[in-house]
């Protein structure tokens, strides 16, 4: 929850039981009453929960005919902006995962931003060339960044953090809002990260010296192996893939877009240089995944790219 005054002092509150069902998630507008000083052992109670500007969803499966499927997690009520942190190197970066996240984005209506961590360990120039077509905006950062650029596209907004465990993503949150005190992990002999955050937490970002404006929220999220999609319609998935849709004009009616398709126009598309080849393949891998038909980790496991996977 996000109090509404900005410098607003913590208050404790709990769901009144008139709302029933209804649950609070991280982001959430709410209307309270009882003790809202915030004193110590004060308490009051959340009477309403206005409508959502935007909703961040995900599930734990693809394919919605699954019970994971169709477990539909919110990870944050009215964000404005998702930021999608990969590091460049230990763990590598996985386009297949960034994929999944713009999706997400796209169908939440918030605008993603890329977070290039560790960069001193790798350049970006394969993962920035891959987005090229979107102009997908992106900041990096290197252990002795001062955080500048990030904090610019950060201000005024509420912006959630999601990532894969290992990137760095709790080292950022501890270096944004030194308070935080987020638990750091370490990254295995495998190149897998430790899962370290076990909730969404919002955090007031601290004004700098020369600011005088909203300095933003940030909501630090546990990391994360795959963002489940069963939540978004097959024909919602393309809206992910903006560099593709021009491509789909001459396709036939109800094309499902699928290798096997004959007069799918992708093919052509892409052969024609208007699309990168690794774009289409892994929106069909996201179209094979939601039909129920592959693990959205294989490509992870066994990639045949060395960026893809989920």
């Amino acid at each position: 929850m996000l109090p509404d005054a900005p410098d607003g002092a913590a208050v404790t509150a709990m769901r009144a039981r008139e709302l029933g069902r209804k649950s609070v998630v991280v982001g959430d507008r709410v209307s309270l009453v009882g003790d809202v000083s915030g004193a110590d052992g004060a308490l009051a109670r959340i009477v309403r929960i206005a409508e959502r500007r935007s909703v961040l969803r995900r599930t734990a499966d693809d394919d919605e005919n699954t019970a994971e499927g169709r477990l539909e997690r919110v990870v944050v009520a009215n964000a404005d902006q998702l930021v999608i942190v990969s590091a460049l190197a230990d763990p590598p970066p996985r386009t297949g995962f960034i994929d999944r996240c713009l999706v997400a984005a796209y169908d939440a209506d918030i605008e993603p931003l890329l977070c290039l961590t560790k960069a001193d360990l790798a350049g970006p120039a394969q993962v920035v060339g891959y987005y090229t077509e979107l102009e997908l905006p992106y900041v990096l950062v290197r252990p002795d960044s001062d955080l500048d650029a990030l904090r610019a596209l950060l201000a005024g907004r509420v912006s959630v953090l999601v990532g894969h465990s290992g990137v760095g993503k709790s080292t950022l949150v501890n270096r944004l809002v030194p308070d935080a005190l987020r638990a750091v992990g370490v990254v295995s002999a495998i190149g897998r990260g430790r899962h370290t955050s076990t909730s969404a937490v919002a955090l007031r970002l601290p004004r700098t010296p020369d600011g005088d404006g909203d300095p933003g929220w940030i909501v630090d999220t546990p990391g994360i192996r795959s963002f489940g999609l069963a939540h978004v319609s097959a024909e919602s998935l393309l809206h992910g893939f903006p560099d593709l849709v021009e491509g789909t004009v001459d396709c036939p009616p109800n094309c499902p877009h699928t290798p096997d398709e004959a007069d799918c126009a992708l093919d052509a598309w892409v052969a024609a240089g208007k699309a990168d080849p690794r774009r289409l393949a892994s929106y069909r891998r996201l179209l094979a995944s939601r039909a129920g038909e592959g693990d959205p980790r294989e490509a992870e496991r066994n990639p045949g790219d060395p960026l893809a996977g989920s």
